[in-house]
């Protein structure tokens, strides 16, 4: 029976009026799916420009269906309701899908390693950040700041090509946790960031690509790379850096970055 001014039937009715639009439709997947995001890592991975994406998301936070923290300087946009899940999740099992999380496209080049700043970001790059923490070469982030110490075995930097004794910081920090765009957890940045890449370039195991970004592995770096950074096999997809759990506290004036 249609009842005006029925509450149940006016919140499905609302539901499904912000659900019918593919942006705010796949944003809300990725958010149940994957965790919080930045509005760049959101537009970047549903290929929309800010501005559109921002309206979108503005939409679903005035339905409670979105909310948002801010994290040092940038605002991490989760779901608003823990219920969102199972609705999701039988609208993806109608559609023919048994996931909630929406389809990636194919991996590229740039995926695989690309240029922040001036240093390595993309698979490459978080693998080498979790290879440094892990052989001790860097301490383990501790969520309270993006700069970063050194540990007491360097080998690692050596093993790439960097002395971090011969490294002059200046007004730079030495080392940073960046986090990344796309995986969501860090890559080297800082001074020593930047002469990882130098190195890399110097001995021929990445070059420039096309774009202004883009960074190719070469058949050298390939080999060499496969074998100095547990977890980084170029063109495999299968095989992905080991997860490094860096939480970075709400409002924290000097949290990580979120760039590459």
């Amino acid at each position: 029976m249609v009842e005006p001014g029925n509450a149940v039937q006016g919140a499905i009715i609302g539901l499904t009026r912000e659900l019918s639009d593919p942006v705010r439709l796949t944003a809300l997947q990725l958010l149940t799916a994957e965790g919080p995001h930045t509005m760049v890592q959101l537009a970047d991975a549903l290929g929309v420009t800010a501005p559109r994406l921002g309206n979108h998301l503005a939409r679903l936070r005035a339905a409670g269906l979105v909310t948002v923290e801010h994290a040092g300087r940038h605002a991490l946009y989760r779901v608003g309701r823990d219920d969102l899940l199972p609705v999701l999740t039988a609208l993806a099992r109608y559609g023919g899908n048994d996931s909630v999380t929406p389809p990636r496209p194919a991996e590229s080049t740039v995926d695989t390693a690309h240029t922040c700043y001036d240093h390595t970001a993309g698979r490459l790059g978080v693998a080498v950040f979790a290879m440094l923490v892990d052989r001790g070469a860097l301490r383990p982030p501790d969520g309270s700041a993006a700069g970063l110490t050194l540990g007491g075995d360097v080998s690692a930097f050596h093993d790439l090509g960097v002395d971090p004794a011969t490294v002059d910081p200046g007004r730079r920090r030495l080392a940073t946790a960046c986090l990344d765009r796309a995986h969501r957890i860090p890559h080297l940045g800082g001074v020593l960031g930047h002469e990882v890449l130098a190195a890399f370039l110097a001995d021929g195991l990445v070059r420039r690509g096309d774009g202004d970004r883009e960074l190719t592995v070469t058949p050298l770096g390939r080999r060499r790379l496969s074998a100095l950074v547990p977890g980084f096999r170029p063109g495999d997809q299968a095989v992905s850096p080991r997860p490094l759990t860096v939480s970075y506290p709400r409002a924290s004036p000097s949290g990580a970055k979120v760039n590459g």
